[in-house]
């Protein structure tokens, strides 16, 4: 018996591993989904005219994103959501507000730190 034109057979090497493949993204992404406990140590440095903070070291949850670590910023500094506020990274980057702060902890942190500088006006690209 011939096989219409479009329909093909799956081959059967791929049909005995689906249900294990499934299962394993499955859990892949409920592990993803899970939010990390962990802390990371923020430390926040003022640039140019913005103000010094009172303490400038502080334990943040590491699956934050990093959009997290501004507003708590403009709490701990009282500033308005229209004010300005610039953000950096080892005073070299600004990071993207749905940057996580573990993956830039991983990949930026200084002595156990992740530095956040922060600034009135821009200051670096």
């Amino acid at each position: 018996m011939a096989a219409s034109p479009d329909i093909r057979a799956i081959p059967s090497s791929w049909t005995a591993s689906e249900s294990g493949a499934a299962k394993e993204a499955l859990d892949a992404l409920e592990t993803y989904k899970k939010k990390d406990p962990s802390k990371v140590v923020v430390r926040f440095r003022a640039i140019g005219n913005a103000p010094i903070m009172r303490q400038n070291f502080y334990k943040i949850t590491a699956s934050n994103r990093f959009q997290a670590v501004i507003q708590f910023l403009r709490k701990e500094l009282g500033w308005k959501t229209g004010d300005p506020l610039y953000t950096y990274i080892n005073m070299a980057f600004s990071p993207a507000p749905d940057d996580t702060v573990s993956n830039l902890f991983k990949s930026f942190s200084t002595d156990g730190h992740l530095i956040v500088n922060y600034s009135t006006t821009a200051a670096w690209g």
